[in-house]
């Protein structure tokens, strides 16, 4: 058991979870609580490294539950103090169970002509709103999420909580060039606007559709505006002057959902 600060192990954790730039540096990050870790375990395989607090440990019967989890091989496992586990734990109170994976690398040469519905993220700050988005988006089939250079970091504890596990299952692109990838985009790129005219209820998003969303408080830049082929707003007939974006993300998706699987957005609400 570790149970001294000044272990290397607790030091690069402690550092993972303070630094966006040691998290690009290193391509980690950390996983906190089981969900995340059978998330990842179920698309990527195992974690670097399994790090547990010793009351984790003494009630989790480990022989019997961490085959369950893993099969027969099992990861690296590491037991520390509890006060460690809070020291080095993104979240005021500790789960336990913490993973160190190495951050999942999208296809940066994927043909973007298989891609039918992606969407793009400009200065998003809020590791939260990112998250949020993200689970949207992987909840509603979509295929790729790009986000502009000056995004918060996708693979931060804050944003990978907020995602539930969503992030295993989309190709994330950091760094992107919007304006690039909605240039080579085959189909209909539509952006969000609080001046719009069109109504998000009144176009049709069959075919290959791109969403951009932006900033929090400024919205989109004028050049991705430009570039885009639709310019819609989400009608409120409240008092409300504005959505979060990740509300706003969550409605424009599942608008696209409710056009293009009305099969399935029929059957919402009745019991099987």
């Amino acid at each position: 058991m570790i149970t001294s600060r000044q272990h290397p192990l607790i030091k690069q954790l402690i550092k993972l979870e303070e630094s966006a730039h040691y998290r690009k540096k290193t391509q980690l990050t950390i996983l906190d609580g089981l969900h995340l870790i059978q998330a990842y375990h179920a698309t990527k395989g195992l974690p670097e490294h399994l790090i547990v607090s010793a009351s984790y440990h003494e009630r989790s019967d480990p022989p019997k539950n961490w085959h369950t989890l893993f099969g027969e091989t099992l990861p690296t496992m590491t037991v520390v103090s509890d006060s460690l586990m809070r020291a080095v734990s993104p979240v005021k109170t500790p789960t336990g169970i913490l993973a160190l994976i190495v951050n999942p690398v999208a296809e940066k040469n994927r043909d973007r002509g298989s891609e039918h519905h992606i969407v793009l993220l400009e200065a998003i700050q809020d590791p939260g709103n990112l998250g949020s988005i993200l689970r949207s988006a992987a909840a509603a089939n979509v295929d790729s999420v790009y986000l502009s250079q000056d995004c918060c970091d996708a693979w931060s504890p804050k944003t990978l909580r907020a995602g539930m596990g969503a992030h295993f299952s989309l190709d994330i692109f950091e760094n992107s060039d919007l304006i690039e990838v909605s240039e080579h985009f085959p189909g209909k790129v539509i952006a969000t606007a609080l001046h719009a005219t069109e109504n998000l209820f009144e176009i049709s998003l069959h075919g290959p559709t791109a969403w951009v969303f932006g900033n929090e408080g400024n919205g989109l830049s004028l050049e991705i505006l430009q570039q885009s082929d639709s310019i819609i707003k989400i009608p409120m007939p409240g008092e409300t002057e504005s959505l979060n974006v990740a509300a706003c993300a969550a409605i424009c998706l599942f608008e696209k959902v409710r056009q293009n699987y009305p099969a399935q957005t029929d059957k919402i609400g009745t019991k099987p």
